[in-house]
């Protein structure tokens, strides 16, 4: 099936949880940063150039992360955190060497409060770009003017895969040029590798087990979590491991 273009060339991902999520996904307060990936610093790790100029960097907030793909001076947001993170949120772009304006797309991977309390800010700040959610979410997302997507849909050459039971309409985000996968909560990182969705939290740990299933059968060499470090090589079959044990 061909993919459904819903937004312009070039990306990037930036995804933002909160304390809230961490307690979710039952990871450890990751303050330092330093040496996850080649040319970081701490508070903001990140990726060289890779395919295409496409590349990644990771802020962290303390309990959970921030990430931004981006290529060609272009940006998308995954995710804004709880209430108030639009400043990080900002200075994340900039260690970027981006900013606000870049921002063409916010992409929410679920509903919960941590994820989508500075969607408002985030859409000011950047003058009001398109914003998407998984339909079993969109309608407890607390902005105007959100377009449901799913699976079969790209948004800004990032391909949106459903991952449902962490909530009904969770959806993950890859980028297939860079091999990156932004999981939101359908994934943890947990001791230098993976974990699935936290079953405290979780709506349908049945269909949560199954769509990890499901992002294991795409190509990605990194993975980025809301909750816990991410996973810099391998991913993919790291992901496939965990599925077998679920």
């Amino acid at each position: 099936m061909l993919l459904r273009d819903l937004g312009r060339a070039g990306l990037a991902i930036l995804v933002v949880g909160s304390a809230a999520c961490a307690a979710e996904a039952g990871e450890e307060d990751d303050t330092t940063t330093t040496g996850d990936a080649p040319g970081t610093t701490a508070g903001s790790t990140g990726a060289p150039s890779s395919a295409g100029g496409h590349s990644w960097e990771r802020a962290n907030l303390g309990f959970v992360s921030a990430y931004i793909l981006h290529r060609n001076g272009e940006s998308a947001v995954v995710d804004t955190g709880i209430e108030g993170s639009e400043e990080s949120i900002g200075s994340a772009l900039a260690s970027a060497g981006l900013g606000w304006e870049s921002v063409a797309h916010v992409i929410i991977t679920h509903k919960h409060l941590d994820h989508q309390g500075s969607l408002d800010a985030v859409l000011g700040l950047a003058g009001g770009p398109s914003w998407y959610a998984g339909a079993g979410d969109l309608g407890a997302i607390d902005a105007p003017n959100g377009s449901a997507v799913g699976d079969g849909d790209t948004v800004f050459d990032l391909e949106i895969i459903e991952s449902p039971g962490h909530t009904p309409g969770h959806i993950s985000v890859l980028d297939p040029i860079s091999g990156v996968l932004a999981a939101g909560d359908a994934l943890n990182g947990a001791d230098g590798g993976v974990v699935g969705a936290n079953p405290g939290f979780s709506e349908d740990m049945a269909l949560a087990n199954a769509s990890v299933a499901k992002l294991a059968g795409f190509d990605y060499e990194v993975a980025l979590f809301g909750h816990g470090e991410p996973v810099l090589s391998g991913a993919s079959r790291a992901v496939a491991a965990l599925s077998e044990t679920l």
